[in-house]
Parts: structure tokens; C-alpha cells; sequence
């Protein structure tokens, strides 16, 4: 079945005692056992597993191919799951231009519990392997990057990963399972902020993992998530849900948008830069042709000037909204060193862009206007 119709249909069913087409949301925190203390239905209480969050995880399972899914309150709380998985002692390589919260939850927490984390050039496989220690037991993917969309060899990570005998997860929000399959390239855990794309709205934060395999891997983390309780409400669940069954029409858009955007912005002369893997003379073009159906809808650009040019292009536009996140129908603009504070690694005249669902023209002349002050 081709994922277009698996977003449509995955863990989606009429209701069985309704008939109901929409699924429903089961609000319940607990629910009623038999006499004999047996549960009927195999529901306990929320925290452990509920009926929409179950629905939901039978939906973003298949998405990505993989044998098990699991759903949490925020994107930091599927990272978190997967570090807390580890052992005091262990070692993690990840990018050294990392989602911030994913460096920062490194370093400012399981560094004091003893979980050792080395941060490289991921664009480069030799760099990866040269990080491997003995005691090097995940290696941390984020492609493309946050946010200068930096792009990894996925397959080629996964190899140097299962030769130390260490997992490999990636972080697959920007791309989404429409535009990057990491689990088809060997990769053990795909992690989503379903915030983003998968939700598309812009109006709930959430979070998953998607294992290959169904194992004691699984296991354990389906402990961490229930004991931990860093769950999503069943609410939560019904909205990320109902985002998936849209998210093929809306990748199209935000992708086409954004293609056009970057081309006009590689041709501006206020620009200095532009970080996007469909232009051809970006540095990840030819790898993001061979792992990703598309680049996505996400661009930097780096503006001449620095901080106060790009403080002041910000300023001046219109119709993208100063916010932070990204994947929903409006597009938003941020100066991300601003966002990130004093330890961020971003170019100091960088702005990150999520491209939404307007018309492209419309887009294009806002910053043609903001650009040229």
C-alpha cells in the first residue's frame, strides 16, 4: 500500500460500537474491570495505554516502516526516552549542529548522570567513525540538520553505528516519512516531533519513536514511557492523528513553495548564503537526491550584515509570522541565534524559514520587500 493511502487509513477504523467514520477520543483515565478483576477490553489506565493513543501508534508505525511505535507529550520527550534508555557510562555521537534541545539535553542533563556524548561533522562519515569509542552505544542522527540543513549519509552512519554495536537513531521531523525512510536504510529508531509536520496545524505538541523491530528495545522504552508517564493526552493523540490523514497534499505545497523560495533567494544580493539540499550548488544536493524523495519545506538563509541585517529583514516582514516551531500552514521567520541564546552554534545573520502553505508569489514579495529595507 503506498503511503498516501496508509496516511489515510493507518490506525483508522470506524468505530465499532457507533459506527462513527471520525475516530473517537477517549478522555477516560481509567476503566472498569469484570468481577473478576480481568480487564475486557485491555485498558487499565491512561498513562500505560489508552484507545486513541493506541489508534495513533498503529497509525505512525507503518508510516515509516517500522514494527512498533510510541507516542509522547513533546519531540524532547521521545529524545529523552531514547538517552534514558542508555547506561551511565555509555557514550553518544551526535551532530554538532543538533537540534539545541537535543544538545542541551545532552550535555546539561545526562552528562551529570554519567552518559558521555562527542558532537561532529555529520556530513562527514569518516568523522563519525573517527568519534567510536568502546563504549559507544548510539549514534544520533538529525537530517537534514536544525538549521542550517546540513545533510547525512544515512546508510553510511548506520554501517559505522552497527559495526561498534551501537544503534543509530534519526530525527526525521523535518523530512517526514513522505520525503525520508531512515529505517529502510538500516537505521533502528526514527523520532518525530509530530508537533511539527505530522500535526501541521500548529496547535499541539507531541512527540514519537518508531522502532525497526518489536523487541526488548521496544520494551524498555514502552517502560520509560509509561513509569516516566511523558504521555500525550488521548486530545492530543485525536489532533496529531487527524494532521497525518493530510500530510501528503500539504508536503507537496510546502516543498514546492519552498523550492521556489530558495531560488529566489539564492539570486538576492542581499543574501550571502542559502542552506537548502534542493539547490543544486548546496553542499548536500547530491546525497539529499539519493535518500529523499524531496527537500522539504524548510530554508536558511544567512543575510550580509549579520545579526542586525537579519534582526532588521525580520522586522520588516509581513506575511511570515516572527515565531518559533515550524510545519504549520502559516510560514514563520526567526533569527535563530536570538532564539537559541549565547551557546547557539547558528550564524550570527541566519534566519530560519518554514515556508507554509500561501502562495509562493506572495511569500517571494514579502521578503523581496523585507530584504531590501
Amino acid at each position: 500500500m503506498r503511503i498516501e493511502t496508509l496516511l489515510v487509513h493507518a490506525g483508522h477504523a470506524p468505530d465499532p460500537a457507533t459506527g462513527a467514520v471520525s475516530l473517537p477520543i477517549h478522555l477516560s483515565t481509567n476503566f472498569a474491570r469484570d468481577a473478576d478483576g480481568n480487564l475486557p477490553h485491555g485498558f487499565l489506565y491512561s498513562r500505560s495505554e489508552n484507545p486513541t493513543r493506541r489508534a495513533l501508534e498503529a497509525a505512525l508505525a507503518p508510516l515509516e516502516g517500522g514494527e512498533v511505535a510510541l507516542a509522547f507529550a513533546s519531540g524532547m520527550a521521545a529524545t529523552t526516552a531514547v538517552f534514558q534508555s542508555l547506561s551511565p557510562g555509555d557514550h553518544v555521537i551526535a551532530p554538532n549542529d543538533a537540534y539545541y534541545g537535543t544538545a542541551k539535553v545532552l550535555r546539561e542533563v545526562f552528562e551529570q548522570w554519567g552518559l558521555s556524548s562527542s558532537f561532529v561533522d555529520m556530513t562527514n562519515p569518516g568523522d563519525i567513525e573517527a568519534a567510536v569509542t568502546p563504549r559507544t552505544r548510539l549514534i544520533w542522527l538529525e537530517t537534514p540538520s536544525n538549521p542550517t540543513l546540513a545533510v547525512t549519509d544515512i546508510a553510511a552512519a548506520a554501517r559505522i553505528a552497527a559495526s561498534a554495536g551501537a544503534l543509530t537513531v534519526c530525527d526525521n521531523t523535518w523530512a517526514t516519512p513522505l520525503l525520508q525512510r531512515p529505517l529502510d536504510l538500516r537505521v533502528d529508531i526514527v523520532m518525530h516531533a509530530t508537533t511539527k509536520y505530522l500535526a501541521g496545524h500548529g496547535d499541539v505538541t507531541g512527540g514519537a519513536l518508531v522502532l525497526r523491530e518489536d523487541g526488548e528495545l521496544a520494551a524498555r522504552l514502552r517502560l520509560i514511557q509509561t513509569v516516566g508517564g511523558g504521555v500525550p493526552s488521548p486530545f492530543d493523540c485525536w489532533m496529531v492523528h487527524r494532521g497525518i490523514r493530510t500530510l501528503a497534499p500539504r508536503m507537496r505545497t510546502h516543498c514546492d513553495n519552498a523550492e521556489r523560495v530558495a531560488a529566489f533567494l539564492a539570486t538576492h544580493r542581499t543574501v550571502e548564503v542559502v542552506h537548502y539540499p534542493g539547490l543544486s550548488d548546496d553542499p548536500g544536493h547530491e546525497m539529499a537526491k539519493r535518500q529523499m524523495a524531496r527537500y522539504g519545506g524548510m530554508v536558511a538563509v544567512q543575510i550580509r550584515g549579520g545579526a542586525p541585517a537579519a534582526l532588521a529583514v525580520v522586522a520588516r516582514a509581513q506575511l511570515f509570522t516572527r515565531a518559533t516551531s515550524l510545519g504549520g500552514p502559516e510560514s514563520l521567520i526567526e533569527h535563530r541565534a536570538s532564539v537559541e541564546g549565547p551557546a547557539s552554534r547558528a550564524p550570527a545573520g541566519l534566519l530560519r524559514l518554514s515556508v507554509g502553505l500561501e502562495h509562493a508569489d506572495d511569500l517571494i514579495e514579502d521578503l523581496d520587500h523585507a530584504l531590501k529595507g
